[in-house]
């Protein structure tokens, strides 16, 4: 898995600018961020890939906010693991 800042974010989704990101994710289209440093934030690649993949097989916006939910629900704590 990688993570992806907002720039590859924006190549991947064909969005021209930031605040189209921050829209989406208010808007519950897009993930929310995990940080990765005091002030940096990023992506794992697979779920801008499969949101992505969701808008390009025509999936309306509320099965995407659907995708995001689940998506966010994936998400585990890496110290429960240990």
């Amino acid at each position: 898995m990688a993570l992806w800042r907002i720039e590859a974010c924006k190549a991947e989704t064909g969005d021209r600018s930031n605040t189209s990101i921050y829209n989406a994710i208010r808007a519950g289209t897009f993930t929310k961020p995990v940080a990765i440093g005091q002030r940096a934030k990023a992506w794992p690649d697979y779920e801008v890939k499969a949101i992505v993949r969701a808008r390009i097989a025509g999936k309306s916006d509320d099965e995407i906010r659907e995708l995001v939910n689940r998506l966010h629900e994936k998400r585990v704590d890496p110290l429960a693991m240990v």
